[in-house]
């Protein structure tokens, strides 16, 4: 049932703001306002990229599914094809997660949280913040300005890949 639900919803996401557009005959476009048309995307049809090329197909993959050309406002997928350690880092823009497939754990500021299907969290922009995705995971993220991701300590390297926990503290 939970994993039924899990791609229902992935598909809902995947259909309702996805990178292919479906086209209609433009409005002509004025220099302050550009058209607006709907986006219509089928997971299978979403372009992955890489994220960290340096580990090959372990390596998480993000797919854009939308961007506002006025504010770059991004809409977004990633998915792990191996359980991985994301290293601290943070975002220019304010973040929000929904977890679509697999249980993730989250942590900044002392505290943490585990995120299964369905589940919701808000970073605010520059909040430093770690993740632990387990092989495949499929999050839908949202920031409210340009994607962009600064690490703390460097991008994950292949030891992250086994760093599939986070280690033993105190949480909230």
């Amino acid at each position: 049932m939970r994993r039924d639900l899990a791609i229902a919803f992935s598909i809902a996401v995947a259909a309702c703001g996805c990178a292919a557009r479906a086209r209609t005959q433009p409005e002509a476009a004025t220099p302050s306002a550009a058209p607006r048309l709907p986006v219509f995307t089928r997971y299978s049809e979403l372009t992955w990229n890489k994220i960290i090329p340096e580990l090959g197909a372990k390596s998480p993959e993000i797919a854009i599914l939308h961007v506002d050309p006025t504010t770059q406002a991004t809409q977004l997928l990633i998915r792990t094809p191996a359980a991985i350690h994301v290293r601290k880092h943070w975002h220019t823009a304010n973040e929000t997660h929904i977890m679509i497939r697999g249980k993730a754990i989250l942590a900044c500021e002392g505290k943490r949280a585990e995120l299964g299907p369905g589940s919701f969290n808000f970073m605010p922009a520059k909040m430093v913040h770690e993740a632990w995705l387990p092989a495949d995971s499929l999050t839908f993220i949202t920031v409210d300005r340009a994607w962009d991701i600064n690490w703390v300590e460097g991008p994950p390297t292949a030891a992250d890949l086994t760093r599939t926990k986070p280690a033993r503290t105190r949480t909230r």
